[in-house]
């Protein structure tokens, strides 16, 4: 049975009726809740699985859960390396159909999925659902820890390895291991030479798709980070890091050695404190890596003392 808008042959009547959703963008099952809606019944009842943390499947290398054993049998592909769907334009290879799909569209240029707020598309549904939450501010993910807030499921089980150190993904070729699947699979691209991020402007190509956005705002000239002690711009987070332990707190030394050989004396509150996951870690661990040389003041984390140089720095005459 073919639909009029594309040729798709399906071989029953329901089949038919669920891939005209497709094209109608209808979804007419809804999560009870989180409202969030699904065009199969089926995709909701995976989806409910989420709110009762019912994980029956699990890995037998690293022992990651999952609700379904079609994500289990995708997530061991992450071991074995197989990935066995390759794009028909430039032959790169996936480990699932879905992403497969979405690649497709960086060739097509389609994307079909509005934000109703500001009009941004997207390429997947699922990126549109995450952007939205940027307008609502909304964050359902919270940590057991620390209690930091995400806006993705993704983001907090990347963040509770900060806490375990936990590091599951072990490269074949050196057997460095990672915390996080995408980060081995970015160092693998070191051994395999494989570049397959490209340049619209320049067409110099990069291993990583952060390397790239930094690299493009070379021509854009777009510097998005911004020091909070002297409000000097950046275009990526590692010059701007570089620049506040090295620049601003080398100007505050300075500046402190002349107060005639007398040290200068703190004045930041404790209101100022550490977020409370640091403050958890300086607890257990005793660890404070972070030291101001212009009081000696010693931190958990690198942007409770940023916060704490601006104190300094507002002090210059």
């Amino acid at each position: 049975m073919p639909f009029e808008v594309c040729p798709k042959v399906f071989v029953s009547a329901k089949g038919l009726r669920q891939h005209v959703l497709v094209h109608t963008g209808e979804r007419p099952f809804e999560c009870s809740v989180c409202q969030k809606t699904f065009a199969r019944a089926e995709c909701l009842k995976l989806h409910l699985l989420i709110h009762t943390a019912e994980k029956p499947h699990e890995c037998g290398v690293c022992h990651k859960k999952f609700r379904v054993s079609c994500h289990l049998v995708r997530h061991q592909r992450i071991h074995t390396g197989e990935r066995p769907y390759e794009c028909t334009v430039c032959h790169r290879a996936f480990a699932g159909s879905a992403n497969l799909r979405s690649h497709l569209r960086t060739h097509t240029g389609e994307r079909p999925y509005e934000c109703p707020v500001c009009r941004l598309a997207f390429r997947k549904y699922d990126t549109l659902w995450t952007h939205m939450r940027t307008h609502t501010g909304e964050k359902r993910f919270e940590c057991s820890v620390c209690q930091k807030k995400f806006l993705k499921s993704s983001g907090l089980r990347k963040h509770l390895v900060s806490h375990t150190g936990e590091k599951p993904f072990e490269c074949t070729a050196c057997h460095k291991k990672f915390a996080r699947a995408d980060n081995l699979a970015s160092h693998f691209r070191i051994h395999t030479g494989e570049k397959p991020y490209e340049c619209k402007v320049c067409h110099e190509k990069f291993n990583r798709p952060s390397a790239l956005a930094t690299h493009s705002r070379t021509h854009t000239g777009e510097k998005p980070f911004s020091c909070k002690i002297c409000l000097q711009k950046f275009a990526s987070n590692t010059v701007l890091k570089n620049h506040i332990l090295r620049e601003c707190q080398r100007t505050l030394t300075d500046y402190s050695a002349t107060e005639a050989g007398e040290p200068v004396e703190c004045t930041v509150s404790d209101s100022e404190a550490d977020s409370l996951r640091a403050h958890v870690r300086s607890h257990l661990t005793g660890e404070l890596p972070y030291k101001c040389t212009v009081c000696h003041k010693e931190f958990s984390q690198s942007g409770t003392l940023m916060t704490h140089l601006r104190a300094h720095l507002a002090e210059l005459p």
